[in-house]
């Protein structure tokens, strides 16, 4: 499983952007940048939609002034998904990023099997990652919403 002080695995994440399906290496994308990345087991699902997204939504411009170049939210969905599920909540300023076979989220270690819910998905978690590095990671215990959240990681830089 992925530790603090550990480098991302090499892994493309997907976006919906105007041009169409854009697929992003993730040490690329990541590279030389202060990125909060935190992940969710579903778009559209309760917590993820009431309280996870809408969080760092709120709470952009605090992380932007703190020097963070990216705020992006993962899923084990696909692109087409994400995007609809940022613009019902208006998260223009986060990336919206598609982890659609899980690949990512397994290198992680992260994965979670959620059987006839949803299959495979992510554990819900929250990271800082600085130059594509992790020096922060919180992971929520199964079922629990209380150190992945925005203002958690907000006090954390």
């Amino acid at each position: 499983m992925i530790e603090q002080g550990h480098k991302l695995p090499a892994a493309i994440l997907s976006e919906l952007t105007p041009e169409g399906i854009e697929n992003h290496q993730v040490s690329e994308l990541f590279a030389g940048k202060k990125v909060i990345l935190f992940a969710v087991p579903g778009a559209f699902t309760p917590t993820c939609s009431e309280a996870h997204l809408p969080g760092y939504v709120v709470l952009a411009d605090k992380f932007k002034a703190k020097g963070v170049d990216i705020i992006a939210c993962v899923s084990v969905n696909d692109a087409f998904v994400m995007k609809a599920w940022g613009e019902a909540h208006n998260a223009s300023e986060l990336m919206m990023l598609a982890d659609g076979d899980g690949s990512f989220t397994k290198q992680l270690g992260l994965q979670m099997d959620t059987a006839g819910f949803g299959g495979l998905r992510s554990q819900r978690y929250a990271m800082i990652i600085e130059d594509g590095v992790v020096t922060q990671l919180n992971i929520e215990a199964p079922k629990a919403f209380s150190v992945s959240n925005a203002e958690v990681l907000l006090a954390a830089l």
